[in-house]
């Protein structure tokens, strides 16, 4: 192994060589023996690699071939239980392993080395950011060409083959550089056993010589992991609960917020618990829309300060106690820095760490052992929900219009909303669908996801993918700008080529609209497509695919009605014009609050 690299990998080894096996009677659980004068032609580092990511949960891995990947991809398609899904370009493959994580908890994607570790590592940070493991797998160069001082293709041009793993230590919680078969073993084992245990993304880089060479070490079947579970310090979470609880209880209208690291932390069953123990009134962040069931009695809706749910900011920043589970603060979430809300009041749950207003904060305690034994001290306390009751409007219908006129995009999601069920799941690109599609009311078993804290426009094409591949009973309703859908539309062709009947509602109103009420400029305005046709050229008589262009109600509702009867078993595109300046309420308050905190004048020196 290169020593400039392997030195950092080296100090992360346990000191017995193994993971996750302690020692046994002073020893290593397993003494070193001889190899085998031979060894079987299948046991080799491709086979075991394929296996792990079969034991972890993926039936399915995103890549794009390249040179240096192409023998690691032979071996992964030889194993029974994983499909290859290849992906048009490599930052669709990323942002597909996004989306199949979060349904199946893992996602793998496979490319060549830099040309396809750079053009997938923006995908991965965005994994990174909202807490996602995937195992991103890179075909690196022979292990011969280590330390020779020569120059490769697909690189910068300098003898230094560690640029690509520099760029991906900053958006991975661990790399791992396998360029010899004797630890190949231990790196890929740590990589992937540190992906679930950290939820974040890991990187490994295979040899483009190794993954066909038998070696002892890859002789038996992969001994199943067996990772520990992180616990709770058992004196730090009694005092947290006891702590909290005395706040809460002496509260007189107190509310409990879902965040979006109540995934993470796997904490939403625990969550809907201390709801129904203490009769608050439960909201939710919107990046953690979906993970808290809007059908429990006590759901308020999106807590978004004056861009949220009606009524539901005035019930939250009014409360004198408020209990964030799983918070992420950031501009967008806050919108530009506006929340009413008090520290002092506050109590804010983390995965691991409880801290109490400005008092006392503990650590070593998870979110989901704390909201269990929370649950159990809290008096009931329906206070702040009776309140909710008093001043509660229902929601208005969007004004009727003739069938024939322009259609409306409230209109639009009027008719999305009755296509919601339990077989459903909505995905949200980044925009004004993030806003329209909080307005949703999820069904029970209704799926729902997008990307807020990254939010980086395109994702939503390779995420449909990714999800639809994890849950094939589900029909996925993705919204998705016509900005959005030009940075990534080439794997619409991968849905086709995959049987996928996801419903597309691709909403034209000729350019960059969220960009447009943050700061307007001629750079917002994109060249139009027909991209019904553009659709239909990469269908191509492959497949299954139907596609309409919608200008309003009356076409709009037939539209719905073909692709939920006679085309339910296909891809469906539906184009829908809309007016460039026909924007939800939300977008038009949020984007001049985000816009004012952008243009905050530099701090006096």
């Amino acid at each position: 192994m290169d020593t400039s690299i392997g030195s950092q990998l080296d100090s992360c080894k346990p000191s017995n060589g193994m993971l996750g096996c302690p020692s046994q009677n002073g020893s290593d659980a397993i003494q070193q023996s001889h190899a085998p004068s031979s060894v079987s032609s299948d046991a080799t580092l491709g086979r075991h690699l394929a296996h792990r990511l079969v034991e972890i949960g993926v039936s399915d891995v995103f890549s794009v071939p390249g040179d240096f990947n192409l023998t690691l991809l032979d071996h992964l398609i030889a194993e029974p239980g994983l499909t290859n899904i290849g992906c048009c370009n490599e930052l669709n493959a990323g942002y597909a392993a996004d989306g199949y994580a979060r349904s199946r908890g893992v996602g793998a994607c496979v490319v060549t080395f830099t040309v396809g570790g750079l053009s997938i590592i923006n995908a991965i940070a965005g994994a990174y950011s909202e807490n996602l493991p995937v195992i991103c797998i890179v075909g690196g160069p022979n292990t011969n060409d280590y330390g020779t001082n020569r120059i490769l293709h697909h690189t910068i041009g300098l003898p230094d083959f560690s640029q690509e793993l520099r760029c991906f230590q900053t958006v991975t919680c661990y790399q791992a550089l396998v360029n010899n078969l004797e630890d190949a073993h231990e790196e890929i084992d740590r990589a992937i056993s540190t992906a679930l245990k950290e939820s974040k993304p890991v990187y490994i880089s295979i040899s483009c010589n190794l993954p066909g060479i038998p070696h002892p070490t890859f002789i038996r079947e992969p001994i199943p992991f067996s990772i520990s579970p992180r616990l709770s310090n058992k004196m730090g979470l009694e005092a947290a609960v006891e702590a909290t609880a005395a706040f809460l209880n002496k509260a007189v209208k107190p509310v409990i917020i879902g965040g979006p690291k109540l995934r993470v932390a796997k904490a939403t069953e625990a969550f809907v618990e201390l709801a129904d123990a203490c009769g608050y009134p439960i909201a939710v962040m919107p990046s953690a829309k979906g993970l808290v069931p809007e059908h429990h009695s006590q759901f308020i809706g999106t807590y978004w300060g004056s861009v949220g749910t009606a009524f539901c900011a005035e019930i939250v920043e009014s409360a004198d106690a408020y209990l964030f589970a799983g918070p992420i603060f950031n501009d967008y979430s806050s919108v530009g820095y506006s929340l009413l809300l008090k520290k002092e009041k506050a109590i804010i749950v983390q995965p691991d760490r409880v801290v109490i207003a400005n008092g006392p904060a503990f650590g070593c305690v998870l979110m989901k052992d704390f909201l269990q034994a929370l649950a159990k001290k809290l008096k009931r306390n329906t206070t702040a929900h009776e309140n909710y009751q008093r001043i509660f409007i229902p929601d208005g219908v969007p004004l009727k219009c003739d069938p024939q006129d322009p259609l409306r995009v409230n209109v639009l999601f009027h008719h999305i909303q009755k296509m919601l069920s339990g077989d459903t799941a909505v995905i949200a690109e980044t925009g004004d669908s993030w806003f329209n599609c909080q307005k949703l009311k999820l069904p029970e078993g209704c799926g729902y996801q997008f990307q807020m804290q990254y939010g980086s426009i395109g994702w939503s094409v390779g995420a449909t993918l990714g999800y639809a591949q994890s849950l094939p009973d589900k029909r996925v309703i993705a919204c998705i700008g016509d900005g959005s859908f030009q940075v990534t539309a080439q794997d619409i062709s991968t849905m086709l080529r995959c049987g996928q009947k996801s419903i597309i509602f691709l909403i034209n109103n000729g350019g960059y609209t969220i960009e447009v009420e943050i700061h307007d400029g001629p750079y917002n305005v994109i060249k139009n497509w027909n991209y019904t046709g553009l659709v239909d050229a990469i269908h191509n008589g492959e497949g299954k695919c139907w596609t309409k262009k919608v200008r309003c109600e009356a076409e709009l509702i037939e539209a719905i009605e073909m692709a939920t009867g006679d085309k339910k078993d296909c891809l469906c595109f539906i184009e829908v014009i809309v007016h460039k300046d026909d924007t939800s309420k939300e977008l038009l308050e949020w984007g001049s609050r985000v816009s004012a905190a952008n243009s905050r004048p530099p701090n006096p020196q």
